[in-house]
């Protein structure tokens, strides 16, 4: 997640950079206030790119680890059926 937030870092730092820029621009207000709505959509845009990456990013990383546990568990399992059957043949 560290990563995430350096990237929504990066993007806000974008973001105000170019706001700040336009706001000091010579022209009308109207093609400021244009300019502002769609840097803003373009902005958003991205942000929500970088989030779907990262949150597809946590639910392949959340998957793999689940099959993982999954894997070693039935191991287990089959391990301690493995090692009771044992013990009860040496028992009779």
């Amino acid at each position: 997640m560290k990563s995430g937030k350096t990237v929504l870092g990066i993007i806000a730092g974008f973001a105000t950079g170019a706001l700040i820029g336009i706001l000091f621009a010579p022209q009308k207000g109207s093609e400021t206030r244009k300019k502002i709505a769609r840097k803003g959509e373009d902005y958003m845009d991205s942000i929500n790119e970088k989030y779907s990456e990262i949150k597809d990013g946590v639910a392949h990383t959340y998957n793999d680890t689940k099959t993982e546990v999954e894997t070693y568990l039935n191991k287990g399992k089959t391990k301690l059926a493995d090692l009771t059957k044992d013990g009860s043949n040496n028992l009779g």
